[in-house]
């Protein structure tokens, strides 16, 4: 192989690392965005419950 193409290789690794990257943290947004709203959704849970037990 010349040098041409070790350098577009390692053009291409880089660019891996780069997209690699990216796409990681977009999943740990999306992962915080979720676990966010399952808490909302577990607090209104308690407090549906809480409202339940007090009408009892």
């Amino acid at each position: 192989m010349n040098h041409m193409s070790y350098m577009l290789m390692s053009l291409f690794i880089q660019l891996f690392y780069v997209v690699t990257i990216v796409v990681g943290i977009y999943i740990a947004y999306l992962v915080i965005k979720l676990l966010r709203r399952a808490i909302q959704a577990l607090d209104l849970y308690i407090l549906d419950k809480k409202r339940t037990l007090m009408i009892r």
